[in-house]
């Protein structure tokens, strides 16, 4: 079986970690996935050796690969383009629709124009985006949640003489590091984090953070301003580019600290950094929004504040890194968590039995 993922954006983020992983797991089981992006926002290090990637918008060339390359499905990722692109190719093969945008008013303009193509199902990360996606979906096009999932052999608690010391970000002897991860935009919210830090820093002296990624994120510069601004580079350290392979190593230096990751964002329609933080032992603190109570058990693989909550956000961080004995539990609790329900294995098994149902492919289970 051969499948082709069209989305807009090549980033480095959730929606790409997960079809990164699928892929990867795709391919042990005989499905071949090819990937069209129209930007690459700095993701292509993450797909580049994994799959064939097409990166263009010429319409012209994305219809020579719609009609030549005979693929037995096709996945839209919250592109609208793709259903005039489809309908102009008279793509006749089964199209499957994955929603993840969070925000409503986005996801609303990210399907304009479905109708015209049919999808069979709708796919949706969490029972959050599911709920959102039934408001704007009225027909009997079923919705089904799979949850992205990763490989918990490469997402792991890494042994200490594993782990990269040398390489960045490399962690002061007597701080504990807490975390952000992903990109730097409105939606994330990185003006929290640096409101929580500023707070931290005028009461603890044993904690730093780090901000990992937001390379090429369109506030890039704004983050930049403000956090020299606010007299934040003491406390607040930023790696704009980590390879995505070196991510566990990262986590590792985390959980070898005592400390934590922390997110700041105002949607998510799942979030992956919270499983990869969890799978490698890495205990959360997250706003309790949308999807992310899903993901991240309040107590029991970290701790959740409330939207906006400065002084919510800092005692969370406070309770985790503070209390050996509950750190270890949060960390045991967090890893199993992972591999009972995000576990790469689980959720792509499902993703293949969709696939083979839409293009009626046998009716056995062959992974």
């Amino acid at each position: 079986m051969k499948i082709l993922v069209i989305w807009r954006l090549l980033t480095v983020g959730g929606v790409n970690a997960g079809w990164r992983n699928r892929a990867i797991y795709f391919k042990q089981r005989g499905i071949t996935t090819e990937f069209l992006y129209c930007k690459d926002l700095g993701g292509m290090h993450m797909m580049k050796d994994i799959a064939p990637v097409y990166l263009t918008t010429d319409e012209q060339r994305i219809h020579e690969i719609l009609t030549k390359n005979h693929y037995d499905a096709i996945i839209v990722v919250d592109t609208s383009k793709a259903y005039d692109w489809l309908a102009k190719a008279n793509y006749e093969g089964p199209i499957i629709i994955e929603a993840r945008t969070p925000e409503i008013m986005k996801l609303k303009r990210n399907l304009t124009g479905y109708d015209q193509i049919q999808p069979q199902k709708f796919i949706v990360p969490s029972q959050h985006q599911k709920r959102v996606l039934s408001i704007l979906v009225n027909e009997p096009t079923p919705i089904e949640v799979i949850y992205n999932g990763l490989d918990p052999s490469f997402f792991r608690p890494l042994k200490p003489e594993e782990i990269h010391e040398q390489k960045d970000p490399i962690v002061s002897s007597d701080k504990k590091i807490v975390a952000y991860i992903g990109r730097l935009d409105v939606r994330k919210n990185w003006r929290l984090l640096l409101k929580t830090a500023e707070l931290v820093q005028k009461e603890r002296e044993d904690i730093e953070f780090w901000v990992i990624g937001g390379a090429k994120s369109v506030e890039r510069q704004q983050f930049e301003d403000e956090w020299k601004k606010r007299q934040l580079t003491d406390i607040i350290k930023w790696f704009p580019v980590v390879p995505y392979h070196e991510m566990p190593h990262v986590y590792a230096k985390i959980r070898q600290s005592g400390g934590c990751t922390i997110a700041t964002t105002k949607a998510e329609s799942f979030g992956n950094t919270f499983i990869e933080s969890m799978a490698c032992g890495v205990p959360v603190v997250a706003p309790s929004v949308s999807s992310i109570p899903e993901i991240v058990a309040d107590g029991k693989t970290g701790y959740l504040f409330r939207e906006e909550h400065v002084r919510g956000a800092a005692e969370q961080i406070y309770r985790i890194v503070d209390d050996q004995e509950r750190y270890e539990n949060l960390s045991k609790l967090a890893r199993e968590r992972v591999e009972q329900m995000f576990s790469i294995s689980h959720c792509a098994n499902r993703y293949i039995e969709i696939l083979r149902e839409v293009t009626r492919e046998g009716e056995t289970d062959e992974s």
